[in-house]
């Protein structure tokens, strides 16, 4: 995997969220960057007779003896994305004294996260909803 040059996505983030009319009860606004893409393993099956025969109830099918392993490249089950907007569900938290765990994530943070966990938001292009906890990790 060929390494990419990230650049400060603070300064685009913020301007961009400034024209966004609405701010978030529970979800972070997040703008998908790339998908990542890993190697996996496949097993593929073989067969050493490519013509279909006929079993005893009369189906024609092709027997499969055995198999091979195939690598392919494939988008990851994560994706990284630029935040754009903060919930306030997420500010409230960070001004709350007693809950000192919670990572400080900003506008213009690139974050990681399971691709699955979250929602489409269509009324910005290529933009995710994602929930704190759906949040795996923050890029530095």
């Amino acid at each position: 995997m060929g390494e990419e040059k990230i650049i400060d996505q603070s300064k685009l983030a913020n301007d961009v969220a400034s024209k966004i009319p609405y701010e978030f009860t529970d979800s972070f606004l997040v703008k998908l960057l790339d998908p990542i893409k890993v190697k996996k393993e496949f097993q593929v099956p073989v067969s050493k007779d490519e013509t279909p025969k006929k079993d005893k109830n009369g189906i024609e099918a092709v027997d499969f003896d055995e198999t091979k392993t195939e690598t392919k490249e494939v988008d990851s089950d994560y994706r990284k994305g630029v935040v754009l907007k903060v919930p306030y569900s997420y500010t409230a938290q960070l001004s709350d004294e007693k809950i000192s765990y919670v990572p400080k994530i900003n506008v213009g943070d690139i974050v990681l996260f399971r691709d699955a966990a979250t929602r489409f938001f269509d009324l910005l292009k290529d933009s995710k909803l994602v929930r704190q906890y759906d949040i795996i990790a923050i890029e530095k």
